[in-house]
């Protein structure tokens, strides 16, 4: 198995400071032959390096996807961790759509790394947590993506209380803790003007009723009751779509980070969903 890096321009934040989008290809070294593109899409406090997400894209790259990995521009991560939160306080799903975009368009482009091995007219988005909302938006809108596959995905796209919103309208921004990291993690009022400003776009449960093409919803039952209530609100809405509930998954499938090893949970995951590509490619 080979991997390569890459870094995209994404552009300028208001004060002019420039974005990137770093993220990582992995492929199976032998053949040299055009495979499926399965993109990888983290969600919040998430980044691609993040526990289970190079494994992941090593055992996809194995089975023989073009596997990308990437970090949002403002997701808050540079290096390691959340080095840049000044970043990520300006971080919204418009955001993270055009990021998405940038990355679809640089393998159309054919400017990623070992790009020969990648097969434009097969990609697929594998989202966890926020990524699997922001997953299904973007698969609405580009008729390119041939399928969709949703970890633990939400089904709203505002993440937080009423309380967290009229602190964020009074001071202009309210803080989010990290447990693992110890950090408070700042949400500008940025997030939610872009919220309300695209209220029809980002209604999630809508949008994946819109979806024709092959859509696997995966999720752990010991997950967080908002989310497991967001997986029955999408399943409900949108029945013609696949879903798998994991028994004993936690909202990481068990996996933690720095990742050790992987779990049972997490290989039930993984194995569903190679079996949900296989089936529609």
């Amino acid at each position: 198995m080979s991997s390569q890096t890459f870094v995209l321009d994404a552009g300028q934040l208001g004060t002019g400071e420039p974005l990137y989008i770093r993220g990582d290809v992995r492929y199976a070294s032998e053949p040299v032959e055009a495979r499926p593109v399965l993109i990888f899409v983290h969600g919040f406090k998430g980044f691609k390096d993040w526990g289970f997400f190079p494994y992941m894209a090593e055992r996809f790259a194995e089975q023989g996807f073009y596997a990308v990995t990437f970090n949002f521009s403002c997701n808050g991560v540079r290096v390691e961790d959340f080095d840049e939160l000044d970043r990520f306080a300006h971080n919204t799903y418009s955001r993270e759509q055009q990021d998405l975009a940038l990355v679809l368009q640089a393998i159309n482009d054919r400017s990623l790394p070992a790009a020969e091995r990648a097969d434009a007219g097969r990609v697929y988005l594998l989202g966890h947590s926020r990524g699997g909302g922001n997953s299904i938006i973007f698969a609405a809108e580009h008729p390119q993506i041939a399928g969709v596959v949703t970890w633990n995905g939400i089904a709203r796209a505002d993440l937080f209380d009423e309380a967290f919103r009229a602190q964020v309208a009074e001071r202009g921004v309210a803080y989010v803790p990290n447990a693992r990291t110890k950090q408070n993690m700042p949400i500008s009022a940025a997030f939610y003007e872009d919220l309300e400003q695209n209220r029809e776009r980002y209604d999630i449960v809508r949008r994946l009723t819109e979806l024709r093409i092959p859509v696997l919803q995966v999720q752990g039952d010991q997950d967080a009751p908002r989310l497991k209530a967001s997986f029955r609100q999408l399943s409900a809405a949108a029945p013609q779509h696949e879903t798998v509930t994991i028994e004993g998954g936690t909202h990481t499938f068990g996996a933690a980070h720095p990742f050790d090893a992987t779990t049972l949970q997490l290989e039930q995951a993984v194995n569903c969903t190679l079996k949900f590509l296989s089936r529609h490619m």
